[in-house]
C-alpha cells in the first residue's frame, strides 16, 4: 500500500504553514527525503500525517483515509520520530527504547521483548549506553536512541525529522544507511526531512521539495536536484556533478 496526501492545509493562529500541500503516492520500500529551508513547513507535515495535528485535506495509506482511525490505530501503522528527543531524564536507554517497543503491546516483559531490545541498541551502534540516564548523554547519542526506539516498532510509514541534526559525518552515514535498510528490509514506506541535499542525494529514492507550505517538486533526485525551484528555495546558486562512484553532488554557492 502507498501514502498519498492531498490539499493539505494547516494554520497557526492566522499564520499558513501548509497551503495546498500534497504528494504523489509513495512506495513502500523506497525512502523518500523532505527537503526544503527552514520554516518550509517540514516539521507540520509530519505531524499531520502522524495525526498530532489535524489539517484540511486528505491523507491517505492504501484504501485508508487516516483521518478515520482512532488514534491508537494511527500511531499502531505510523512511526514518527520528532526532531528533538524528549524522554524521563531519570531511565536509562534501554528503558526508554523497551518503552517504545511495549507502547502498544501491554506492558508485561518477556524474554523476547529484551531480546528485541538488545538487538536495537546493538543495530544502532549504542549497545554500551544501554545503562546510561538519557541525562547523561550528549545530543548525538540521544538522537540515535530516538532512532533505535523508532526502528524497534513495527510500522507501515516511518517518519524522521531530521534524524542526524546532531550527528557527525560518520555517524550521518550509519545512521541513514540504517534508516534506508530497515526500510527495505520491511517493506514500509519511510520520510526523512534533511537539510544536507548530498545527503538526500545519497540515501533517497525520491524527493519531496517544500517552500513555504506547498510542494514545489518531486520525484527522483537526479531530476529533482537539477531544477531551478532548487536553487531558488534556499536562494543559492546551485552546480551538480557526478562523483567517482556515479553519485550526485551538489555544490552550492552564496549569492553575496
Amino acid at each position: 500500500m502507498m501514502l498519498e496526501a492531498k490539499n493539505l492545509n494547516f494554520t497557526y493562529g492566522t499564520r499558513p504553514i501548509l497551503r495546498d500541500a500534497g504528494f504523489a503516492p509513495l512506495k513502500p520500500g523506497q525512502m523518500t527525503a523532505l527537503i526544503g529551508p527552514n520554516a518550509s513547513g517540514k516539521s507540520t507535515l509530519f505531524r499531520v500525517i502522524a495525526g498530532l495535528l489535524k489539517a484540511g485535506g486528505e491523507v491517505s495509506l492504501g484504501d485508508t483515509d487516516l483521518a478515520t482511525l482512532s488514534p491508537k490505530g494511527r500511531l499502531a501503522r505510523i512511526c514518527f520520530m520528532p526532531q528533538f528527543f524528549a524522554a524521563n531524564a531519570a531511565l536509562t536507554v534501554f528503558d526508554v527504547v523497551m518503552m517504545a517497543r511495549k507502547n502498544l503491546s501491554g506492558w508485561r516483559v518477556t524474554s523476547q521483548d529484551m531480546e528485541a531490545v538488545g538487538q536495537a541498541l546493538h543495530d544502532a551502534q549504542i549497545g554500551h549506553l544501554a545503562e546510561a540516564y538519557i541525562s547523561e548523554l550528549s545530543g548525538g547519542q540521544a538522537q540515535m536512541v530516538s532512532v533505535a526506539q523508532a526502528l524497534i516498532r513495527k510500522s507501515d510509514v516511518y517518519l524522521f525529522d531530521e534524524p542526524t541534526s546532531a550527528l557527525d559525518l560518520n555517524h550521518q552515514l550509519r545512521v541513514l544507511g540504517q534508516i534506508r535498510e530497515a526500510i527495505a528490509e520491511r517493506n514500509a514506506i519511510g520520510i526523512v526531512a534533511l537539510h544536507d541535499l548530498n545527503l538526500a542525494s545519497r540515501f533517497a529514492d525520491h524527493l519531496i521539495l517544500l517552500r513555504q507550505g506547498q510542494v514545489l517538486a518531486e520525484g527522483p533526485p537526479a531530476d529533482i536536484l537539477h531544477r531551478s525551484e532548487i536553487g531558488e528555495t534556499y536562494g543559492v546558486d546551485i552546480r551538480i556533478t557526478t562523483g567517482p562512484k556515479e553519485d550526485l553532488v551538489v555544490h552550492a554557492y552564496s549569492h553575496v
